[in-house]
């Protein structure tokens, strides 16, 4: 049996005025997974990346990287293998340029300029910013610049990347191109990638792994298929299901369409579709 990249069995963490953030939490996340924690505003989703980066250190439990315990390592130690980009930005992008931002995590490792350079343009080209090295960080796009702060820990070196709302703020081909993105660095390039969204809709095409985080406990957790079952049982975690799946769902017990699954992606739902149809046609010859 594998050892996990990253293993968080978080049994409690409380803010200081003493109210309960995080309990009973256990996700333990596979080398090259894509998995995703789910959560409405307030469910504590960006208290337990943190807590996964080992940026918060007081609580009770473990969080291991690849088998250590992450409050034994050094933070150089960490963030060379795992970093975490933040929901906005400008929260962590500080230099004038593309290049001097990227350039400066493998500066501060002590690497020669020649390998900061071959790592900036490395990093810069996995995130379709390469043409951009030059440009002023101020001129660029709300997504691009979540692109840099991906290239940043990219240049470090990083193997897993933690994500806070990627997607927040950007318009609809931006919320696309973000999730191309992050499927390419983990399917082609072997990122493991954890993901805090609220965004259900995006969790089914995406993820092998997904976590339903809820009050700070994790509700449940599986395959997206798993997960996302019913109508009422994601109300009761202030979510929803995808629109395909609530449209499905409402097909199938309120007017008795015969489905024998609900699907949760738009190509699923055709599939299904097309059979059902295909079935009726058949019936009629």
């Amino acid at each position: 049996m594998t050892t996990p990249r990253l293993s968080a069995h978080i049994e409690s963490f409380s803010y200081p005025d003493g109210t309960i953030a995080l309990s009973d939490i256990m996700i333990d996340v596979e080398r090259g997974e894509f998995t995703g924690i789910l959560g409405s505003n307030g469910s504590g989703k960006t208290t337990l990346l943190k807590v996964m980066d080992g940026l918060i250190k007081d609580y009770r439990g473990r969080v291991l990287l690849d088998g250590e315990d992450i409050r034994g390592l050094s933070p150089t130690r960490i963030y060379r293998k795992m970093g975490l980009v933040f929901q906005n930005p400008d929260d962590q992008l500080f230099a004038h340029t593309v290049f001097e931002d990227t350039a400066f995590g493998p500066r501060n490792m002590g690497f020669a300029e020649t390998e900061v350079a071959e790592r900036v343009r490395g990093a810069l080209r996995e995130v379709d910013m390469e043409d951009h090295a030059g440009k002023s960080i101020h001129n660029l796009s709300f997504g691009q610049k979540k692109r840099v702060c991906i290239a940043g820990l990219l240049a470090m070196g990083h193997e897993i990347l933690l994500l806070d709302e990627p997607t927040a703020g950007l318009d609809p081909m931006g919320e696309y191109r973000m999730m191309e993105l992050l499927t390419r660095l983990n399917r082609e390039s072997g990122v493991t990638i954890v993901m805090a969204t609220h965004s259900v809709d995006l969790v089914p095409v995406f993820l092998h792994r997904l976590h339903i985080l809820s009050r700070g406990r994790i509700a449940r957790g599986g395959t997206p298929e798993e997960v996302l079952t019913a109508p009422a049982e994601m109300s009761d975690v202030k979510l929803r299901l995808p629109h395909i799946a609530e449209l499905i769902y409402r097909l199938k017990h309120e007017d008795k369409l015969p489905f024998d699954r609900v699907p949760l992606t738009i190509g699923e739902a055709r599939r299904e579709i097309v059979e059902r149809l295909a079935r009726g046609e058949d019936k009629k010859k």
